[in-house]
C-alpha cells in the first residue's frame, strides 16, 4: 500500500517555540496552497478523494478545505504531532537546559511532564499504519501530518529503530512537502 504523506503548511509565529501538539493557527492562504496541491496530486493520479488528516488545525483545515470540494475527509488523532506536554507552546530558550540534555540523553524514552516520549510516538505512529494497511490494503492512503510523525512513519517504513540519541534523528521534511512511503507489512 501506497501512502502519500504532506507536511502541514508553516504555522504562524512559531519561530523559536517547541510546537507538538501545540494548536498553531496558519495562515489561509497557505492552507489553501496545500489545499490545491493535494487536489492537483490526486487529479493527476486519480486517487481517491480521501483525505486523512490530524486534529490540529494545521492539518485539519486543510482538510476541511478539501471536504468543500468533494473530498472524504477522515480525522485521526493518531495523526497528531508529538506531545511536548508542558513544553508545548513555549520558547526553547525558556525550557531548562538540563531538561533538554536529559532528552537528548535518553532520546527514546525520555518524555516532558505530561508529554509524549518518541518510543510513544513511534508506537502511535506503527499502530495507525498497521491499521490503514489492514483496512486499505491495496488503496493509496492519503494524509496530511507533521513532522516529526512523518519522520517516525519513515523510519519505521525502512525498518529503522527509534533513534537511541538525537543525533542520528533526520531532518524535517519540508513544509507542504509530500512523503511517498510504499507499506508493506509493517
Amino acid at each position: 500500500m501506497t501512502l502519500y504523506v504532506w507536511r502541514h503548511p508553516k504555522p504562524i509565529a512559531a519561530e523559536g517555540i517547541c510546537i507538538g501538539q501545540t494548536d498553531i493557527g496558519v495562515d489561509r492562504r497557505k492552507l489553501k496552497r496545500l489545499a490545491n496541491q493535494i487536489e492537483r496530486f490526486v487529479r493527476l493520479y486519480q486517487l481517491p478523494k480521501v483525505i486523512c488528516v490530524s486534529p490540529l488545525q494545521r492539518s485539519l483545515k486543510v482538510g476541511q478545505i478539501l471536504a468543500h470540494r468533494g473530498f472524504q475527509c477522515r480525522v485521526a488523532p493518531e495523526l497528531a504531532e508529538i506531545d511536548f506536554g508542558e513544553w508545548d507552546s513555549r520558547p526553547w530558550e525558556q525550557i531548562a537546559k538540563q531538561e533538554i540534555d536529559d532528552w537528548c540523553d535518553n532520546f527514546a524514552h525520555f518524555a516532558p511532564n505530561n508529554g509524549e516520549s518518541l518510543q510513544q510516538l513511534f508506537d502511535r505512529v506503527e499502530g495507525w499504519l498497521n491499521k490503514v494497511l489492514a483496512e486499505q490494503e491495496s488503496i493509496p492512503i492519503l494524509a496530511i501530518g507533521h513532522a516529526g510523525w512523518i519522520n517516525a512513519a519513515k523510519m519505521i517504513d525502512a525498518g529503522q529503530n527509534v533513534p537511541q540519541i538525537a543525533a542520528d534523528w533526520p531532518s524535517s521534511v519540508a513544509y507542504r512537502e509530500c512523503s511517498c512511503l510504499e507499506l508493506s507489512g509493517i
